[in-house]
Formats: C-alpha cells, sequence, structure tokens
C-alpha cells in the first residue's frame, strides 16, 4: 500500500489507517477474536498505520492493538495515541462506561493538558500496549482547553519530537476551526480532522484545510463515513450521521450523490473514501473496522480506481462544494 510521509517530519503512514476506537467496545461489544481478526486483516492488506487512544474502552483499544502489533516488526509500522484525558480510578463505579463503550467503569477520564499529564499519559499508554514508542502522539478533543492544551501540552509534545522520542505531533478533533488555529499558533505537524472533510461535509475548506496547505502541514482524515450515511451503497432513512439519526434532507443528498458515483462505475462508500485525497494537505484516510470482513471490505473499495471525472460531475450538480479541489488523477 502506498506510503505519504506526514509533511517535515520522519514519519510516513499508509493511504489508509486502522481506526481503534471500534475494538474498544464502541457502541456495541467486539469480541476479542474480532478485533483481533481485524488487526490481523489490517495487516495482510497492507495497512501499516493503527490509531488509538486511552478515551476508547478506557485502554481496551490500546490494550488489544498492543498485544496484536508487539511481535511484527517494530519498523515496519507506524503508531498513534492521544493525550489529553487521563485514565484514574473510579471512586463511584455504576459498572458500564456512560461514554459510548461498552466496558466497565473501573476507570474514568480526568482531562489533562499539563505537561505533567502529557507526559504520564503517554508513559500510560506505553504501558498498555507494551509497545517501546509512538510515532505520532495527538491531543485529543481540546476544544474546551485551548490555554493549557496550547500552552503546555503542545511544548512538552513539540520537546519530545525534538528529541527524537516521538516522530510526529498532532491534534485531533471534530472541528475545524480550532485545529487550524493550533497549526497556525503553535508547532503542530498533523491534524486529525474527523467528520470536516468529506462528501457530505467540507467545511475544513473554511479553515484548517487551507492553513495546513499553506503551512505545509499534513491532514489525517477520519470519519469520512460521517457515522455511517455514506458506507452504504445506497442511503436510507434510520442511517446515521454524525452519531444521530441522519435527517431526510442529507439521507436524499447521500442518494443523489450514489446516483452519480453509480454512473461512473463506482460506489458511494468507494468515492467516500476517495475523497479526502482531494485535497493535497491530506495524506491518510483512518477507518474505524470492527472485524476481518469490514477490514478486507473497505480495503477492497480503498483499492478501486475512481474516476476524477466524478468529482467534477458532483460540484457541477451542486452536491459538493465548487471549491473543492479537482485532483488530475482518480
Amino acid at each position: 500500500m502506498r506510503l505519504r510521509k506526514i509533511r517535515h517530519t520522519p514519519v510516513a503512514v499508509t493511504e489508509l489507517g486502522f481506526g481503534g476506537a471500534v475494538i474498544g467496545n464502541l457502541y456495541d461489544v467486539t469480541p476479542e477474536s474480532d478485533a483481533r481478526a481485524a488487526i490481523d486483516a489490517a495487516w495482510a492488506s497492507g495497512i501499516r498505520y493503527f490509531d488509538t487512544a486511552p478515551h476508547y474502552g478506557l485502554g481496551l483499544s490500546e490494550r488489544r492493538l498492543g498485544a496484536a502489533l508487539r511481535d511484527r516488526p517494530r519498523e515496519e509500522y507506524v503508531v498513534s495515541s492521544k493525550v489529553g484525558r487521563l485514565l484514574v480510578p473510579n471512586e463511584q463505579p455504576r459498572g458500564a462506561d456512560t461514554e459510548g463503550f461498552a466496558v466497565r467503569d473501573d476507570l474514568r477520564r480526568q482531562w489533562d493538558f499539563s505537561r505533567d499529564g502529557v507526559l504520564r499519559s503517554i508513559e500510560d499508554t506505553l504501558r498498555r500496549t507494551g509497545l517501546d514508542r509512538l510515532d505520532v502522539v495527538y491531543l485529543h478533543d481540546p476544544d474546551d482547553h485551548w490555554e493549557q492544551a496550547a500552552q503546555e501540552a503542545v511544548p512538552a509534545l513539540v520537546d519530545l519530537r525534538d528529541q527524537g522520542v516521538i516522530g510526529a505531533v498532532g491534534v485531533g478533533m471534530n472541528q475545524s476551526a480550532m485545529p487550524a488555529r493550533f497549526l497556525r499558533e503553535t508547532d503542530l505537524d498533523v491534524v486529525m480532522l474527523a467528520g470536516r472533510y468529506t462528501l457530505l461535509d467540507q467545511s475544513g475548506l473554511d479553515d484548517v484545510l487551507p492553513a495546513a496547505r499553506d503551512l505545509g502541514r499534513s491532514v489525517v482524515a477520519v470519519g469520512v463515513f460521517n457515522s455511517g450515511l455514506l458506507a452504504r451503497d445506497r442511503p436510507a432513512l434510520g442511517m446515521k450521521y454524525d452519531y444521530r439519526d441522519a435527517p431526510a434532507d442529507l439521507v436524499r443528498r447521500a442518494s443523489a450523490i450514489a446516483e452519480v458515483c453509480e454512473q461512473h462505475g463506482t460506489t458511494l462508500p468507494a468515492a467516500a473514501i476517495a475523497f479526502p485525497y482531494t485535497h493535497p494537505a491530506v495524506v491518510n484516510v483512518t477507518l474505524g473496522m470492527r472485524d476481518r470482513a469490514q477490514v478486507e471490505r473497505n480495503a477492497e473499495l480503498h483499492r478501486r480506481p475512481v474516476p476524477a471525472g466524478l468529482w467534477e460531475h458532483l460540484r457541477a450538480e451542486g452536491l459538493i462544494r465548487p471549491d473543492v479541489p479537482v485532483p488530475a488523477a482518480g
């Protein structure tokens, strides 16, 4: 699988990445055997970029990912995790996590973007994964913590990068305005942009994507299916968009995009995976995948060429923004 470099860093990631939220039991239990089979299938498909976070299943995702990768050649893959949420003992457990993961709540999340919190979080992640290092570390959802994240967390991570302890420093968020500010005001290398540069939402063109282009930084696109609405050949009412039931107007728009895709000999999910690469700052699309079948399907969709004329057709129909860059090839 083709590699793309995170600009101005030694880190190169495969075009397709494995997102570890679902193997942390996002929304529902993922059996241990399915999680391991998904990671094994990702490796077999050529995926060599794996993303996780303490938040995902209160450490479950990190433990599962580390166990599956531990005996593979370390120089052959890239792992990213995140800081900002420390896992601490839960003094008042109720039996189940309340933040979307089907796990026990013996631990709880504690926001902490201090220098000490960052260092402790990385140490805890290395312990849970059993890995010797992290290649990329992202600030995780610092929406309400700009000051501490910018003044303490970023300098701490930059110091580690400059010492060669980690390869690249980034921020991962579900919005685009604050990541753009991080790029313009701090020394970050990469943004993990969730759901803001997709076939249904190109708001990243208003701020973070121009900032990345102007500054020579990179973007990893996640949430490209917008929680599921773009994941099937034909969208339907009852599917999810940004974690909620999709409004009828968005279902109609997704269906119209699907029809244009069919005219070009491709499918809506294949186009959804390919679309972020229309912007030159995007180096990777990372997908959450729960089992072997999902991995094999998405890897095959990624391998299928999407005709470059599709994007121009969608622009002409008003189904994507007119300022979406049109690539020279699919």
